[in-house]
């Protein structure tokens, strides 16, 4: 038997049915999923010191488990001494079953990390049923040793769902067991 993630199995067993009473779905498919996770961070400090960027993509790697690759300029930029075609950042799509674990991950060991954590904000969502949600130091993920980091850094964390409304997404978010703050 194949290894199926926890949330994904959650999701299959208990969120779709919940979705599909507090909505009034009439069919399995009109239920939103998540669709992929995006992690990515920008390294501005690139322009001088290239191997910044080769740090990212390491950390990135480390807490997905899947490879990054560095994102690049697409423009001239005079005033901050970029030019086109430069790496500045670095950024990871996850889908599938590395997506529930990275979002399992997340959710019981990286986020009780964080200092002072009371919840995440609501106020994250873009009006197409999808959630940013920005990270102020990597070293709340448990793969990140913390003697080995040369800078802490932030990074944002983007969760694309196929619900057409934000209070879609966010019931979703919440079943699957985002912590929200709440109001």
């Amino acid at each position: 038997m194949a290894y199926i993630p926890r949330l994904k199995e959650e999701y299959k067993s208990r969120v779709i049915a919940a979705l599909k009473e507090e909505f009034g779905y009439v069919n399995v498919m009109q239920v939103p999923k998540l669709d992929k996770i995006v992690l990515s961070k920008g390294v501005g400090a690139a322009v001088s010191d290239k191997k910044l960027i080769d740090y990212a993509v390491e950390e990135l790697t480390k807490i997905t488990g899947q490879k990054a690759v560095s994102t690049i300029s697409k423009k001239d930029v005079a005033s901050f001494k970029l030019r086109k075609g430069m790496p500045i950042g670095a950024k990871v799509t996850l889908r599938g079953e590395r997506m529930y674990e990275f979002l399992d991950r997340l959710i019981t060991s990286a986020l009780p990390r964080v200092r002072d954590f009371s919840g995440i904000k609501a106020t994250g969502f873009d009006g197409r049923g999808n959630y940013n949600l920005g990270v102020l130091e990597q070293i709340i993920f448990p793969e990140i040793d913390i003697d080995k980091v040369n800078k802490i850094s932030g990074m944002d964390i983007t969760f694309v769902t196929t619900a057409k409304t934000d209070k879609e997404a966010k019931s979703l978010l919440t079943e699957l067991g985002l912590p929200f703050k709440k109001n």
